[in-house]
């Protein structure tokens, strides 16, 4: 039997002039190009120009957002965005609502093997891993009989491993254990596949996957310049951001304040105004970096971000169980800060003038906005500068330099809280301060499981309004619980002989 990471339906569908890659359907086992006159192209023909190149990695991108399973909550990057939150403290659930998310608010998931959202992210990496290395192995292949076809497949290939790369990101902090600086991180991590064969593979270190990164982070760079098609897709920029993320994960401070820094450049801040519109203009809001936009034909309707994480769509996780930001972390914020006003205290929202059927909770937050009631499409943040200044005053200051933190902390600081006076804070108590900073900023971007985790802290409701019907009195989880590692999907344990499950 096939491990499930090699397991891949593939179809290249030739759809509004674009190759949309469809794979990894545990169903089937086929792991060639299925090809159907009016549906697909064959491999060969997937390989024999530039464009069908570009067409490939256009599909990764789309398969951002794109639900491609049965279940409703599986909506790619922005479902698992949902996740890393509502593991954490600060995006509270006000009721059971749909009930989408539930089992994760409860730390149910990861315990459960068998459990469908223990599986996607793991799925939904690897099947974009899977197309990463095909890209990469194929591409160097591709006629290039003009410089602009060299130039689309150097894009396409450069692309393909920052895919990668984030792939691996992503699955390392999601099934492995922390990394920890300055040891071996000889803990297991995921199986690392960098060919699109059908060898078995054992999980390889946490170390190991963190050097793999590493290396697709610098090839990528070799290949990318601030040029992209738009900001869905990857540039140098992006890349260098995603080298900031890591490097602070792996303690390497110098080097996450440096690409952070570099990473934002062009990347100007939005203003207090801009902030409070809905988060959802991607191409038009100078400081988001990279993200996805949700067009009309491919809203997924009730299964997409907006549908579950703003506060004005007509969807019953919207009614009946808005989003609420965490009552004690608000508290930490004065007025005069603007990501304070999109938050209700009073949950009334009169502003919207929301229908009379929209429940209303304290704390509920319209951070983001959909286009109208009854269209559910918000722009997904994958990155924003704000990050950027994040990381960077983050890492100075754990790296001594809190002076030249400040610099970079106050700027942010004041861009949204324009009565800020400069942190007067110092040492571990400064570092809190950012770190707090981050939480209210980065609110419902997906980071504060991976925060916490990378962290070593422990999840912390208590004394906030969480609800004990929603939450099922899970409150406090140490940082030493096994949890804090996602079970290796039982279908991947069954597949696969050389795999090992961690400890529950």
């Amino acid at each position: 039997m096939k491990s499930i990471i090699k397991k891949q339906y593939k179809k290249i569908a030739l759809l509004s002039s674009l190759l949309f890659v469809l794979c990894f359907n545990t169903s089937c086992s086929s792991d060639y190009l299925e090809t159907d006159p009016t549906t697909a192209v064959s491999e060969e023909t997937a390989y024999s120009s530039a464009s069908n190149l570009k067409a490939i990695i256009n599909g990764m991108h789309r398969d951002m957002y794109f639900r491609q399973n049965e279940s409703q909550g599986q909506n790619g990057q922005g479902g698992i965005m949902i996740m890393m939150d509502a593991l954490g403290e600060d995006l509270v659930f006000t009721s059971t609502s749909s009930g989408w998310y539930i089992t994760t608010v409860r730390w149910q998931d990861q315990v459960n093997d068998n459990a469908t959202f223990d599986f996607y992210p793991y799925q939904f990496y690897y099947a974009l891993i899977r197309n990463a290395n095909l890209v990469i192995a194929n591409g160097p292949n591709v006629p290039a009989p003009n410089a602009a076809d060299a130039a689309t497949i150097k894009q396409a290939i450069g692309e393909a491993y920052a895919f990668r790369a984030f792939c691996y990101y992503m699955l390392v902090q999601i099934y492995g254990k922390r990394y920890v600086p300055n040891t071996t991180n000889s803990q297991l991590g995921v199986p690392l596949k960098v060919l699109a064969d059908e060898t078995p593979m054992a999980r390889n270190t946490v170390e190991e996957v963190y050097a793999q990164i590493n290396k697709d982070i610098a090839e990528a760079l070799t290949r990318l310049s601030s040029t992209r098609a738009a900001k869905s897709h990857f540039n140098d920029k992006v890349v260098l951001g995603l080298r900031a993320r890591v490097a602070l994960t792996q303690g390497n401070y110098t080097l996450a304040a440096s690409s952070a820094q570099q990473a934002r450049v062009g990347f100007a801040l939005m203003n207090n105004a801009t902030y409070t519109s809905g988060f959802n203009n991607l191409e038009g809001n100078g400081e988001w970096m990279w993200g996805a936009t949700i067009i009309t034909d491919q809203s997924d309707v009730f299964g997409n971000f907006g549908a579950y994480m703003s506060r004005n769509f007509g969807s019953t996780s919207v009614k009946g169980g808005p989003k609420a930001m965490n009552s004690k972390l608000f508290a930490m914020f004065p007025s005069t800060d603007v990501r304070t006003k999109v938050v209700d205290p009073t949950g009334q929202h009169t502003a919207l003038a929301l229908p009379s059927t929209y429940s209303k909770f304290p704390y509920t937050s319209q951070k983001f906005l959909s286009a109208s009631l009854s269209d559910s499409r918000v722009d997904v943040p994958y990155m924003r500068a704000a990050e950027m200044y994040l990381i960077e005053a983050e890492a100075k200051a754990k790296a001594g330099d809190e002076a030249g933190s400040k610099l970079v902390f106050n700027e942010f600081t004041k861009n949204r809280n324009p009565s800020y006076v400069g942190a007067t804070t110092t040492g571990a108590a400064y570092i809190t301060e950012i770190l707090n900073s981050r939480r209210i900023e980065l609110w419902g971007e997906g980071f504060r499981f991976l925060d916490l985790k990378r962290l070593n802290q422990g999840l912390d409701r208590t004394g906030a309004n969480h609800s004990s019907i929603v939450t099922n009195s899970l409150l406090t989880v140490p940082n030493t619980d096994n949890r804090w590692q996602y079970l290796i999907p039982r279908a991947e344990i069954n597949a696969n002989p050389l795999i090992e499950q961690n400890p529950l």
